[in-house]
């Protein structure tokens, strides 16, 4: 009770509001925006003025869209982390050696965010760089990371409805996801094919920290073309294994 006196609620909702710009909505109404964040237009509206005032946001009269300086946001939270700063190197030494582009991403609620890349080549039709997101339930680094969370806890991040097919051959059922979680789990990696996007294959692992917790995830991602899904693991495993042992000391 005491903590909330001193919550900003202003704050608070203008998070939201910054929070409901994605890729696949980087140009948005006021009403649209309000829609997404589930606050009332006329709150929604003074968030975005707001945002639009200090540098935050274009407005052009019906429209707003989000301007490079909300970069500085996420640039901040990234240059006080340890993570991307103690992986980096091993990444690109492993990108090297394999060359492939790999990552390492965390979890973020229901999303995974890349705190850490090194591209071979452009393997997704987005750009992936730090700071970027995708659904985890679909994605090798995310479905890594949600077997590391306790089987209720996972389950709810899922939820119970079908999730979105992003691909035919996206997994949509929370139940079967979860099954498949489980044998993540079992097995210490996880193999995506062309779920999250069609062309794209995925291999990850977890990083654990010295005290055998996982804290990220690992991945390397290459064109379906070149790699038959069932040879990942023979191909990509051991090198992927080698850096997660190399980490584990080293993060906390």
């Amino acid at each position: 009770m005491g903590i909330e006196r001193d919550l900003m609620g202003g704050l608070a909702k203008g998070l939201r509001v910054i929070e409901t710009f994605t890729a696949d909505r980087p140009r948005q109404s006021i009403s649209e925006a309000a829609a997404a964040c589930g606050l009332d237009r006329a709150t929604t509206r003074r968030c975005l003025l707001t945002l639009a005032h200090e540098g935050y946001a274009d407005y052009d009269g019906k429209f707003f869209t989000l301007r490079p300086r909300v970069l500085r946001l996420g640039t901040a939270c990234l240059a006080t982390m340890p993570l991307p700063q103690i992986v980096q190197p091993h990444l690109d030494a492993l990108s090297d050696r394999i060359g492939e582009s790999t990552s390492v991403s965390i979890l973020d609620g229901d999303e995974i965010v890349y705190v850490a890349r090194a591209a071979q080549r452009k393997v997704m039709s987005i750009a992936l760089m730090p700071g970027s997101r995708l659904p985890a339930y679909c994605t090798s680094m995310g479905r890594v990371l949600l077997a590391a969370l306790a089987r209720d806890t996972a389950a709810e991040i899922l939820g119970t409805a079908p999730l979105p097919a992003r691909t035919p051959h996206t997994m949509t059922d929370p139940r079967q996801i979860l099954e498949e979680l489980g044998r993540i789990r079992a097995q210490g990696f996880a193999v995506i094919d062309e779920e999250v996007e069609i062309g794209l294959r995925s291999l990850a692992v977890p990083l654990f920290d010295s005290h055998g917790r996982v804290t990220a995830a690992l991945n390397v991602g290459l064109a379906a073309s070149t790699h038959a899904a069932a040879a990942l693991t023979d191909t990509f495993l051991p090198a992927l294994v080698d850096m997660q042992d190399n980490l584990r000391g080293l993060l906390r």
